[in-house]
């Protein structure tokens, strides 16, 4: 495969949400600078798929029955083998030299272009991390960033989160890993949600993008969080069989168990106090990440470009 010959960058994402959001995601990279947007339906969105089919940057496919037939394969169980599939198809069929593999809630942000950044990765660098942001409840731009995971940084958690900070890493209620983006062209490349594989192995040429950010709009209010708590707890990012998300020295409880006793010994009232600490809906945290210099300001302005992007939606 020819990798000279490509230009620019791409991006991939699996998606079952509703039309509104499909667009918001697709209009902030039509407007990042992304010269192909492949995006994998996970179910039926006949309103989506009406717009997003007449741009000529966006490949969209409806996972249904006859996908998964003509991949020859049955319709995997796990979403997350679902993504994986979908975005090593994508990296296959790639024309751009880049490729990111994101979620419909998370938002490449840099203050320069992308194209600029990832023109100055090394050659021999086969793919950069892109660290996230996680997004404050109710406060439209802002975000935290993740604290470190050593001494300094478990005294910091402990100050801004005093009663659930230890059970999380870096302060996050998602992930903090980030996403990655893969130079194209590649052979035996596969992807995970996080990363690729080469041969089945991990891929050591790796840098970081300093300069650009993930915006994980993991949680943009009480009733957004609450809405998608269940699914999360049974089969997303709080499932059982994830490991802890904190040292043992802290207890070693993963998300699972900490929601689970939450929710089982203080109810609803206990959830809505574990979400105004964590997402800094109290404004006592609230302050103290901005005293620590934790907040950023991303002004992503999802609907100002969905409405020019996709002008005829609703």
């Amino acid at each position: 495969m020819d990798v000279v010959a490509r230009t620019g960058w791409g991006v991939v994402a699996t998606i079952k949400a509703p039309a509104r959001d499909v667009l918001r995601f697709a209009a902030h990279y039509l407007e990042a600078g992304a010269a192909r947007l492949h995006i994998y339906l996970d179910a039926p969105n006949p309103e989506a798929t009406e717009h997003l089919q007449q741009h000529p940057r966006i490949r969209v496919i409806t996972c249904g029955e006859w996908y998964w037939k003509r991949r020859g394969k049955a319709r995997p169980t796990s979403h997350r083998t679902r993504q994986g599939i979908n975005a090593t198809h994508a990296y296959r069929k790639a024309e751009t030299a880049w490729l990111a593999h994101v979620d419909v809630d998370e938002f490449l942000w840099s203050e320069r272009p992308l194209d600029d950044l990832l023109s100055e990765v090394p050659a021999d660098v086969l793919k950069v991390m892109v660290r996230p942001i996680e997004c404050l409840s109710a406060r439209e731009g802002l975000y935290k960033a993740a604290i470190s995971g050593n001494a300094e940084g478990d005294r910091l958690i402990h100050q801004i989160y005093p009663e659930y900070g230890s059970f999380l890493k870096g302060g996050f209620m998602s992930h903090v890993k980030g996403k990655c983006i893969a130079r194209t062209g590649l052979p035996d490349i596969r992807f995970r949600i996080h990363d690729i594989r080469q041969a089945g192995n991990k891929t050591q040429n790796k840098g970081v993008l300093e300069q650009a950010d993930l915006c994980h709009h993991h949680s943009e209010s009480w009733e957004h969080w609450r809405t998608q708590f269940d699914y999360r707890l049974k089969q997303g990012s709080y499932r059982s069989e994830l490991p802890p998300n904190t040292r043992q020295l802290f207890g070693g409880l993963s998300k699972h168990e900490l929601l689970t006793a939450i929710l089982a010994e203080q109810g609803e009232d206990g959830l809505r106090a574990f979400y105004d600490e964590v997402t800094a809906a109290a404004p006592d945290v609230f302050r103290r990440l901005t005293q620590h210099g934790l907040v950023r300001e991303r002004p992503l302005a999802l609907d100002q470009k969905l409405r020019k992007h996709f002008p005829e939606f609703g």
